[in-house]
C-alpha cells in the first residue's frame, strides 16, 4: 500500500488526501458536496479533496517527517 499523504492549504482552504500515487491522477469527479474524487485511468479512487475546509483551532495537527 502507498503511503497516505495529507495536504492542507490554509490560503485555498482545501484538504487533500492521497492514498494512491498522485502522479496517476487521470480525472477528478465532483460529488456535489464540496468534495472531489481523484481517480486513475482504471476509475479507481486514489484520493479526495475537500473544498472550503477550515479545521477548528483545537483540531490542527502537524505531521513531521
Amino acid at each position: 500500500m502507498d503511503t497516505l499523504k495529507i495536504y492542507y492549504d490554509e490560503l485555498g482552504k482545501t484538504l487533500t488526501v492521497w492514498f494512491g500515487d498522485p502522479s496517476e491522477e487521470f480525472i477528478a469527479e465532483e460529488t456535489g458536496e464540496e468534495v472531489l474524487l481523484m481517480k486513475n485511468h482504471a476509475g479507481t479512487v486514489i484520493g479526495f479533496e475537500r473544498l472550503n475546509y477550515e479545521p477548528t483551532k483545537d483540531k490542527i495537527f502537524k505531521i513531521e517527517e
